[in-house]
Formats: structure tokens, C-alpha cells, sequence
């Protein structure tokens, strides 16, 4: 599917921020490193990824918002467009040398999210949706989440909420009631690409509390486009807001929301 002209800015805006990444993760044992908080790093790389990312959309759609990881929210006189973006999902998988990281881009128009992109650089796997155009893995391959009906045959991913982060507990408990029903549990340390996995079907489903609006806005986006459901562990459309999100199929979505509901 040709690519529209609003795809064509965001895939040119992460493939040059990409191509920087890929350059740092290439160097990764000399990267500058400054700690952020416990155990959440930030390296030069992704400063420099986000000055990348700016600078383009800044130049190609002039006035629109932007909410980012480091420089957080920059109103633009254009408030109805908002572009949401990390521009390293997956620092601590980067810092040593895992190649499952993210640039994660998406737009907001009018507080509906109608785009979305998910960038692996180290991969060069991309994938992009927009709202009522479907999902795409390098803009050829139609992406569709899996079909699995049953939790007993499902692989589902979730983040584990490291030192510094709140929720250890609570996390114990809704990872106790998934397990005892699943196939398999995964963590792969990006929350972009665990969505980016589900709607290509490589995950039947994935939850996780404590997240950012830059985390999961793109992803959202590729797994509603790819026929998936998503939400929040309440069942409300409030991810953005909360911070928390669960995702799949139909069945496991309804599946994950019972489990998670009666570990509370």
C-alpha cells in the first residue's frame, strides 16, 4: 500500500533518527550514559535521536505539539496535533548491546490517536498504521493479530516493574493468575515493540501497568489497526492517562481482564 504523505514524514523523521542509533549501537561501549533515576538510563544516543525527530516534524508539519520522552510537552501553536514520540524504547536493552529497541512515533489529532510508527533499527523492521488504513510490517506485509482463542495456547508478553518502579506487588499477583493459564510468559523490555509483536501475532496478548503516553501511543494504533482490542486493565480507554494497557485478540483480551480483575 503506497504510503500516504503524513506516513512518508514520520518514516523519513525515524529512519534518519534510526540511522544515528544504529551508529551508537554499533559503539555501545562508548556511549556517554548519565543515570535518569534507578535503574532507568539515558544515553547521548537517545537525546540525539530526539533532536533528530523534532528537527524533522518540526520542519515538515510547522506549529504542531510535540509530548516526548526528554523534553516532555512543547505546545506548538497548532494544539490540535500532537505528535507523541520516543525516541528509545528499550534504553537498557540498548546500553547492553540487545537489539530489541524502538523509535515510537505517533500523532494525536483532536485527542484521537490516528497514527502510529514503530522503528527497530537494529532490525529494520518498521511498522506503521494509520486509523481506518490497516497495519503493515515495511510497508508491504498486511499485518493481523493472532487468532488463538484460548490462553492455553497463547504466549503473552507484560513488562516486570524493575527497582525504582512502583506496583512489585501487585505485579506478582496478576503474573501468578496469567501464568497458571498460559502457554508461555515473555519480557522483552520495550513496551513499543511488545505491541508492535502482538499486532503482527507474534504475541497473542500483553499487559503492563506504570507505563508513558510515548510508550504504548504507536503501538495502540498498530494493534487496533491489526483487528486488535485494546484497553486499559479496567477496560476503559484511558491508556493514555493510566499508564496501564491490555491488549490482544477478543478472547484473550476478555481472557487477560478476568485474570487481572480477580488478582486485584
Amino acid at each position: 500500500m503506497p504510503a500516504s504523505a503524513l506516513m512518508t514524514i514520520m518514516v523519513n523523521a525515524a529512519r534518519k533518527a534510526g540511522r544515528s542509533l544504529a551508529r551508537d549501537f554499533g559503539e555501545v561501549e562508548h556511549l556517554q550514559v548519565s543515570v535518569k533515576g534507578p535503574a532507568n538510563f539515558v544515553s547521548a544516543a537517545d537525546h540525539r535521536a530526539e533532536n533528530i525527530i523534532y528537527e524533522e516534524l518540526s520542519r515538515a508539519r510547522h506549529g504542531y505539539s510535540f509530548l516526548m520522552e526528554e523534553r516532555g510537552l512543547v505546545e506548538g501553536p497548532d494544539k490540535t496535533h500532537t505528535w507523541i514520540i520516543d525516541p528509545l524504547d528499550g534504553t537498557t536493552n540498548f546500553l547492553h548491546g540487545i537489539p530489541i529497541f524502538a523509535i515510537s512515533i505517533a500523532l494525536e489529532r483532536e485527542g484521537e490517536l490516528v497514527a502510529g510508527l514503530v522503528y527497530n533499527p537494529a532490525t529494520g523492521d518498521l511498522y506503521t498504521a494509520e486509523r481506518g488504513k490497516g497495519a503493515f510490517l515495511n510497508d508491504n506485509r498486511r499485518l493481523r493479530v493472532a487468532g488463538r482463542p484460548d490462553l492455553d495456547s497463547a504466549v503473552i508478553v507484560t513488562g516486570i516493574p524493575h527497582r525504582g518502579k512502583p506496583g512489585h506487588e501487585q505485579h506478582l499477583r496478576e503474573l501468578s493468575a496469567v501464568m497458571r493459564d498460559a502457554a508461555g510468559i515473555r519480557r522483552t523490555g520495550s513496551a513499543s515493540m511488545d505491541l508492535a509483536w502482538v499486532a503482527q501475532g507474534r504475541f497473542d496478548g500483553y499487559w503492563e501497568r506504570n507505563l508513558q503516553a510515548w510508550d504504548i501511543a504507536a503501538g495502540i494504533v498498530l494493534v487496533r489497526e491489526a483487528g486488535g482490542f485494546v484497553s486499559d486493565v479496567d477496560g476503559r480507554q484511558t491508556m493514555l492517562k493510566t499508564g496501564a494497557i491490555l491488549c490482544g485478540n477478543e478472547a484473550i483480551h476478555a481472557a487477560l481482564q478476568r485474570r487481572i480483575a480477580a488478582a486485584a
